[in-house]
């Protein structure tokens, strides 16, 4: 039997801390977040200061039996404050949180679950389901998080649609960023460019790890970086009828949030599709301008309809052929 879960403390400071991260890791949808309500912004805030802390253990343990051990303090942590027993600022926003707005704490142990897999060969994938497996498990779970935080117009049914469009932007946003950050991965020994699709335009993991800056002006590295960008679009736009599934008052936060990624495409592909020797972003000015064009234009805004259950993605076997995106 549970233990019987207690009333849970958060103060001020919590919520600050939550937003410190926030701000200092996130800056486009700290932006974003301007649209959404106070109570649901707070929520949002303490999700991704969860997320961030759990991507930390990995990133910044030194070596693997470090990463392992923490990981497994922070599970049982989760399971603390599951239960009404939270320490730190994060896990009690965070159980704040899941009491406001029934956040499962199976997603939640799912999104631990999928960081872990950078112990243990999710960093290093052989094809691009291996890849998107692996972005299920650490952006698909912040992408149900966020819809149940943001709400949902409609019954059960209608809310279990809107889940998987935003799992599937979910996969959109992790893809945008491992394309962003190829050399910083690189750096830290990791490769999330599916191998067998590094072989079809002629490359191998050992070219991007070496961090060469020549392999950015490689003829080969350019096809390859034009595939992976047109594959992320078409993930964007297989998930893009989900946000008008969303409640009116997290839509607009919703739609900046997913513009405002998509955008780091385009400046990959301004930079000359060179993440490796430099980080990519889109200027503040232009995030800034997004911000405004959402809040003059969501509200008439046209998204595609959704139908039928969700979005789904077919993708053709050779990187030779496109692919298309179309909804079940």
């Amino acid at each position: 039997m549970p233990p019987k879960q207690m009333p849970i403390s958060t103060t001020d400071a919590d919520a600050r801390e939550c937003e410190r991260i926030t701000r200092r890791h996130a800056r486009t949808f700290t932006l974003a977040s301007r649209f959404l309500s106070p109570a649901k912004r707070r929520a949002a805030f303490a999700v991704y200061a969860f997320c961030r802390t759990v991507d930390d253990i990995v990133d910044e343990s030194r070596g693997r039996d470090s990463a392992e051990a923490a990981i497994v303090h922070y599970r049982r942590a989760l399971a603390d404050a599951l239960v009404g027993m939270p320490d730190g600022p994060v896990l009690r926003e965070l159980a704040r949180a899941v009491t406001a707005f029934g956040l499962p704490a199976s997603v939640l142990h799912r999104l631990i679950n999928g960081v872990a897999r950078d112990l243990d060969g999710g960093a290093h994938p052989a094809s691009w389901p291996a890849l998107a497996e692996y972005c299920e498990g650490v952006a698909s779970t912040v992408g149900e998080l966020c819809a149940l935080v943001f709400g949902v117009e409609g019954d059960a049914l209608t809310a279990a649609r809107a889940i998987r469009y935003a799992r599937t932007l979910g996969v959109a946003m992790q893809l945008t960023n491992i394309l962003r950050d190829v050399g910083e991965d690189a750096r830290r020994g990791r490769c999330y460019l599916p191998a067998d699709e590094l072989t079809a335009f002629g490359l191998d993991r050992a070219d991007i790890l070496a961090c060469d800056g020549r392999i950015a002006r490689d003829e080969r590295w350019r096809p390859l970086m034009a595939f992976q960008i047109g594959r992320a679009r078409s993930l964007y736009e297989a998930a893009a009828p989900g946000l008008s599934l969303l409640a009116p008052d997290a839509r607009r936060c919703a739609i900046a949030c997913a513009t405002g990624y998509a955008a780091i495409l385009d400046a990959i592909e301004q930079a000359g599709y060179d993440t490796i020797t430099q980080r990519v972003s889109v200027p503040l000015h232009r995030r800034a301008a997004l911000i405004v064009r959402v809040w003059r234009d969501a509200g008439t805004a046209r998204v595609p309809a959704p139908g039928g259950d969700g979005p789904f993605v077919r993708w053709d076997s050779s990187p030779r052929f496109p692919w298309s995106a179309t909804w079940a």
